[in-house]
């Protein structure tokens, strides 16, 4: 909990699209593929499916090749005629197939939790510019809805709008995690306290099974399961107070708090602060069914690294 595809100019906007499907690297499918092993990530597990033994693929939505034949285009998948204006795709980072296929529903809701993962692995690079239409083509969708992913993206402060090139993951530094760990302590701390002496154990013992999942997850490595299994954790914990602003409020910020710092910093450690930062759940879990009220006060206040 502590825890960029350069566009340049291009002439030919009916190539580009092809060619950058074929120079397209590693980032994004990674981060579908470890969303797919997420033991936790409920999310982006059911949004993506194998597509056979060992291979993955991600299917063409309907009329996504057809239309842009029509109109007489060929680089956009989404069919209108090639790379939408404005969006060079010439340069960017390389990215791979994507190693699961996306579900014909709800494809906006699919790309965004994709997007999610990889910003949470680093795969979308902090300061890289990306591309709907280069996008799209990994995920052989339309560009539509990658576009409007990645403008949810920039609603929550992921990444900003770079005009005639895409998007840019937005650089972070140690003072905005920093930040954010504050307000959530401001926010989380004095709820779960006053949950603490208002729960039932029994109700904090059935959240048992999220706690085991965090740490399940940790022990993975893979900080895309563990980011959604700590949320779903915290979601729970919040959840016993009945007001529904803020969990969502609280989400927000905890998921802003999971992406990684741009400059090479690190905005968390590796296997071993991801499985210290569980056990924090397990043991602040007991405090609570204990309903030992100033060990929650002390370990809430070291989960948040600050103090209550």
């Amino acid at each position: 909990m502590k825890q960029g595809m350069r566009g340049s100019l291009g002439a030919e906007p009916g190539k580009a699209g092809a060619a950058e499907g074929q120079a397209a690297g590693s980032s994004v499918g990674s981060a579908v593929g470890s969303a797919v092993g997420s033991a936790a990530g409920s999310t982006v597990g059911s949004a993506v499916v194998s597509a056979g033994p060992g291979r993955y693929r991600v299917p063409v939505q309907p009329a996504a090749q057809d239309t842009g034949r029509r109109r007489g285009g060929g680089g956009d998948p989404g069919g209108e005629g090639g790379p939408v204006r404005g969006e060079h795709t010439h340069g960017e980072p390389a990215l791979p197939r994507p190693r699961a296929a996306v579900q014909r529903s709800s494809v906006r809701g699919q790309i965004l939790a994709a997007l999610r993962t990889a910003l949470v692995t680093g795969d979308l690079r902090p300061g890289e510019v990306y591309s709907a239409p280069v996008l799209a083509e990994r995920f052989g969708v339309s560009a539509t809805p990658v576009r409007e992913a990645m403008q949810q993206l920039a609603l929550e402060g992921a990444v900003e709008v770079v005009p005639n090139r895409g998007f840019r993951v937005v650089e972070r530094g140690t003072r905005e995690l920093a930040e954010l760990a504050e307000v959530r302590a401001l926010i989380e701390a004095p709820v779960v306290l006053r949950l603490a002496r208002t729960v039932p154990a029994e109700r904090w013992a059935g959240l048992r099974p999220l706690a085991e999942a965090t740490v399940r997850a940790a022990s993975s490595g893979c900080r895309a399961t563990y980011a959604e299994a700590d949320r779903a954790f915290h979601r729970a914990v919040l959840g016993l107070a009945g007001n529904e602003q803020l969990v969502r409020i609280a989400e927000d910020l905890h998921r802003r708090a999971q992406w990684p710092l741009g400059g090479g910093a690190s905005g968390g450690g590796g296997r071993a602060e991801l499985v210290a930062d569980a056990h924090e759940h397990t043991v602040l879990l007991d405090a609570l069914i204990a309903g030992d009220v100033d060990v929650v006060r002390a370990l809430v206040g070291e989960h948040f690294g600050g103090t209550v």
